[in-house]
This record gives C-alpha cells, structure tokens and sequence, in this order.
C-alpha cells in the first residue's frame, strides 16, 4: 500500500507510475477522498472540542446561577451528542473508502525498470548454459509423461476436473526429488531457514500480502472463510505483521515447499494441455524480510539463488527484467527467471523473485528500529520462486528425454532418487 502522504505530495509522479504501469490516474481522486476524510476527522474534532468546552462552562454557569444560560448550553451539549455520532460513522465510511482505494493501487515501479505494455517489452539481462541438441524430434511433457505412465490427466480430472493431474511412478519420485532438492541448497549453501507454514489463512494474510481484494478471484476460499495459499509467500511474509523488529535481526531469509492453489481466472484457454498450469501445483518459495538499504542488493541475491538451482540442474535458461506494463501488482522491479523448453521450443517462466519495497509492510504495519533512531520504519519484503517445482519437472523431463520417451536423471538428484538413472515406463 502506498503512503496517502506521498501521494499528496507527489501525485504527478504517481500519475506518471500509473501510467507507465497502462493504468489510468487516480491521484486527483484519492486526494479528494483524503480531503474529505481530513474534514470529517476536523469537524469530529472541534465537535468534541466544543462538547468539552460547553460542559465547563454549564458549571460555570450553574456556579453564577445563570440558569438562562446553563439551559442553552445544555442543549448545545444535547445537541453535539446527537450531532456527533453521524459524524464519527461518515469519517468511518470516508476513510474504508480511502483505504480501499489505496489498497487496490499497484506499488510504482523503479525508475531503472524498462517502461512497457507486456512480456514483448522484457528486458533480456542475462543467458546461461546452451540449449541441449537432439538427433530426434523432442516431444513435449506430457507426451512423455503419458507414455511412460507416469502423469495421469484423464483420472485427476475424473475427481477433481481441468487443471489437476496425478503423477506416479518414478515421475512423482522426480517430482519430490526435485522439491528436497531445492529444499537443500537453499537452506544449506544460501543460508535460508526452512519453515513448514499453514496452507490456509486468514483475510488478514492475504490482505497483508497484497493478494485481497484485487485478487481474490484467483483464489480459492474454503466454507469457514479461510483462503488457500496461492503461494507460500502469502504465510511467509506475513510472519512478521504488526512486529517491530531490531535492525540487527535483518535480514530474515525464509524457504518453504508447500503445495499452492490458483484459481487460474485469467488463464482461460491458456496451457490447457499439460502440466504447465495447474490449479494444484508445487513450489519451492524464498522470502526476504529487509531494511531499506539493503533490499537491492537482497534482490539480486535471491534471483542468483534461484538460478543456481537450475544451474546445478544443467538447464538452459534466461533471465529477464520485467517491463512496467508486465511486473506484478505489488512489486517495485522483478526479474523473471526462463527455462527452456525443447519439446515446445520456447522459454517459459519457471521463477519469479520480486523486490516490494515498504508497499506489503505498510499493510501489515511491519516496522523495524534503528539504533538511535526515535521514529520506526518499515521493512522492506522480497520474494521468489526457488523454483517452481512442476515446472523444473517440466524442464527435466524434455531437456534430458532420450529418442526412446525415457527420461535420464540429472546426477544432483540421483542421491534423491534411491539409484535410479533412467526412469522408464
């Protein structure tokens, strides 16, 4: 959430991110709404000022036995009572309606970020490896995976409907391979703590993390009003809500691999087939919890987090800087980490570690001291895919496939894998 104090006093530059971002200005109307909600809050005020006032002066009056006089303040008094209440439920409504309005407002952008309508307008910033060659025609994932027995769609969807698939075999061994895996080096070689978080939460997380109410579509809520995390960031994140920290506890690195849950809403017609898309899917997730001196540098740490995974992998991939018109609602610059994808021959998103500055901590009231310092700041919050475990099984299955659908191991996880070297059908 953006501070309503810098927008009044910046509202060209904010019209100016807007814009950058394809969204229309808003300042002018958030600034009218915070004027309203100030006038209502000054006339509370001088109410109860009054109220306060005209009770001594009933005394005073009473003490001089004017009556005359004590009467009418009595019904000046009678009548603020009344008056006030309205008051006090109009500065209520004003300021819900204030803050709704700040909360659906996207976090402005760096200005080094590259300005653009969509992915076309990436910056590419970085390749690494080189994509593999095949004397045969690679297939794609789930051609594999079906052949070998080993990703089930028609099942999963016979209980559970589109964008569900059940693995077996040695393709849920790699699966869970690939999560330990990841699990591993980030907590031993890059210093993350490991954390098991609830997979369901309250409004509250959500809201905290910037996912309601914008998106709550893409949500899934269960009957007692909870929600299913669409990413572990939502609990990680939220760990230190409402707490003031000691600057020296910073940076807090978290990792999880939970399952995550999306309703896909704006993904119809969009990778239908396959594995790509799922609305059950598992992640391997990295939040940082910062000062904001250092998120930067914690930026590029972490997407170099990620990209060592796939590095130690052998995968081939790119990492590019989002442009404004593509980067996610609550972050301040994002790089994208793409794999490739020999069966679909082209690169497709497999991390994503974003820099969010103060925007999710002033809505979960975050703050950290520094020594010295009388007034509190907030944090600063990152996160990142570390990686996307379906996709990296994506990944592995075409770029180590052979000419006869089996699927080769790659030697990081054979350890994980209790000796296997090919998995066959």
């Amino acid at each position: 959430m953006l501070d309503i104090k810098w927008i009044r006093e910046n509202a060209a530059a904010l019209d100016d991110a807007l814009n950058k971002r394809g969204a229309d200005p808003v300042s002018a109307e958030l600034i009218a709404l915070d004027e309203k909600r100030r006038s209502l809050v000054q006339s509370m005020q001088d109410m109860q000022t009054r109220r306060n006032a005209a009770s001594k002066e009933i005394g005073q009056a009473m003490a001089q036995k004017d009556q005359e006089r004590a009467e009418k303040l009595k019904s000046e008094v009678a009548e603020l009572k009344t008056t006030l209440p309205a008051i006090e439920e109009e500065e209520r409504q004003a300021t819900a309606a204030l803050n709704d309005a700040l909360a659906r407002l996207p976090n402005i952008p760096l200005d080094e970020v590259p300005v653009g309508a969509d992915e076309n307008d990436n910056v590419e910033v970085r390749v690494s490896g080189t994509k593999p060659e095949f004397d045969f025609a690679p297939k794609e994932h789930f051609e594999l995976g079906e052949a070998l027995g080993g990703m089930d769609f028609a099942t999963a969807a016979k209980m559970s409907g589109a964008r569900f698939a059940m693995l077996k075999g040695g393709v849920a061994r790699l699966e869970r391979a690939l999560g330990q895996f990841m699990l591993d080096v980030h907590t031993q070689e890059h210093g993350y703590t490991e954390v098991q978080p609830p997979l369901l939460v309250r409004d509250e997380a959500a809201y905290g993390t910037d996912k309601l109410p914008k998106f709550g579509e893409d949500l899934f809520r269960t009957t007692d009003g909870r929600w299913l995390i669409p990413t572990a960031e939502v609990p990680l994140t939220y760990t230190v809500a409402n707490d003031i920290l000691d600057q020296s506890a910073l940076p807090i690195r978290m990792t999880a691999l939970t399952a995550c849950f999306r309703s896909e809403a704006g993904s119809a017609g969009r990778d239908t087939r396959g594995y790509l898309r799922q609305h059950q899917f598992y992640k391997v997730e990295m939040v940082s919890i910062t000062d904001d001196q250092t998120s930067m540098e914690e930026h590029e740490r972490m997407t170099k987090c990620a990209e060592t995974i796939l590095e130690k992998l052998g995968l081939h991939f790119r990492t590019v800087v989002l442009c404004t018109g593509d980067m996610g609602f609550g972050a301040r610059k994002t790089y994208d980490i793409e794999v490739w994808l020999p069966g679909q021959g082209a690169y497709r998103e497999i991390s994503s570690c974003s820099v969010c500055g103060d925007f999710q901590a002033r809505r979960m009231n975050a703050r950290y001291r520094v020594e010295g310092e009388k007034e509190l700041r907030f944090v600063h919050t990152l996160n990142g895919s570390g990686v996307a475990v379906g996709r990296a099984l994506i990944a592995i299955m075409e770029n180590y496939q052979n000419a006869d659908g089996t699927i080769r191991v790659p030697d990081v996880l054979k350890p994980y894998m209790g000796g296997i070297d090919v998995i066959g059908a």
